[in-house]
């Protein structure tokens, strides 16, 4: 397994994925619009208080890394969760859905932030839909499901923003949009991966039998100033 995916959001903030991004010293972040992932290059001091000032100037951050950070000068930590990491190597058979999916794009940005906001697959913005493509399902002209890519260390892309609107739920929209994403990556030469909470053991149930399997723990750290 590739050591780019032990630090997913610093090998794609300092990777192909750069231009997103903004820098405070060491510190790294995607700009707002984009997401609240960051990174720092280590925990040294120095590095902690750059990150410190790019929360002063920019909002809160988000870490996801193997260790949690020590406490921070200027810095509250406002949630932290266990999160798994899976990753599928293999690819899984992708049969033709039973329902038609649909490329979205800005056209469908306002459909996409109020599905994600009601349904909190995980951090979501204004921007969140330019990190990589989308795609979606529709019934009566409505966005009732969706999926699409967000980090992109070299060589791996992230799939994420899977969500159901709760009133169509249980009829495989997720999986069937999981296993386009995936097979569109698989379609560049990459590898698609993504993160689960490690206590969604429902969700985690479904992305192994996708063909996604456990690469590692890592921690998610959301910090805000204080």
């Amino acid at each position: 397994m590739s050591d780019l995916l032990e630090r997913p959001v610093w090998s794609a903030l300092t990777g192909r994925q750069s231009p997103l991004s903004l820098t405070e010293g060491a510190a790294v972040r995607f700009a707002p619009p984009y997401g609240l992932f960051a990174a720092v290059p280590d925990y040294s001091p120095g590095n902690l208080s750059d990150l410190a000032a790019l929360v002063r100037s920019h909002g809160d951050v988000a870490l996801v890394e193997a260790e949690p950070p020590p406490a921070i000068p200027g810095l509250a930590v406002r949630s932290q969760a266990l999160c798994w990491q899976m990753v599928a190597e293999i690819p899984s058979p992708v049969g033709e859905p039973a329902f038609e999916m649909t490329p979205l794009g800005e056209a469908d940005a306002a459909e996409m932030l109020a599905l994600a906001t009601l349904t909190a697959p995980g951090p979501f913005f204004s921007r969140t839909h330019e990190l990589g493509a989308f795609i979606g399902v529709r019934q009566g002209g409505a966005l009732i499901a969706m999926a699409g890519e967000r980090m992109q260390p070299a060589g791996f892309t992230e799939v994420s923003g899977v969500c159901t609107h709760p009133d169509h739920r249980g009829r495989g929209y997720a999986a069937g949009l999981i296993l386009a994403v995936a097979a569109r990556v698989r379609a560049r030469g990459e590898i698609p991966f993504l993160h689960s909470y490690a206590a969604n053991r429902g969700a985690i149930a479904l992305y192994e039998a996708l063909g996604f399997e456990f690469a590692r723990e890592l921690t998610m750290t959301t910090l805000t100033a204080g």
